[in-house]
């Protein structure tokens, strides 16, 4: 664990990530994009035990499921103890929702606040 003037940082490991927190409901429309955006979002630097704040941006189209908001909301708070490199956690969130929903597309991008003067975006999938 990072240490400094003799206090050490904790986080928790991966393994206390909530995906059961998501939850979907049945989808039968048509193919739309929907897209769903939070700057809430907060998990820790594993190396440096500091907290990395970003901005998640979610963009799918449902097959038959779509994420239930309230679980989505729960499932992303249950990552502000997490200790996860920002590239682990965009796919984290790829394979967890991909899962959940099994969307024809899904496309997760984590936008991160500059940190040491070095900006950070991760994007997995594509539309």
């Amino acid at each position: 664990m990072p240490q400094a003037e003799g206090k050490v940082f904790t986080f928790e490991a991966q393994e206390k990530i909530r995906a059961d927190f998501l939850e979907t409901f049945p989808y039968a429309g048509a193919d739309q994009l929907i897209k769903y955006e939070t700057t809430e979002f907060t998990s820790v630097c594993p190396f440096s035990g500091l907290p990395d704040f970003a901005k998640i941006i979610i963009e799918y189209c449902p097959d038959k499921r779509c994420v239930e908001l309230k679980s989505l909301k729960y499932y992303l708070i249950s990552f502000r103890t997490i200790g996860i490199y920002q590239e682990d956690l965009t796919n984290r969130l790829f394979h967890d929702l991909k899962k959940i929903i099994q969307p024809k597309k899904l496309k997760i991008t984590t936008i991160y606040n500059t940190r040491g003067g070095i900006d950070s975006t991760c994007v997995m999938g594509e539309f």
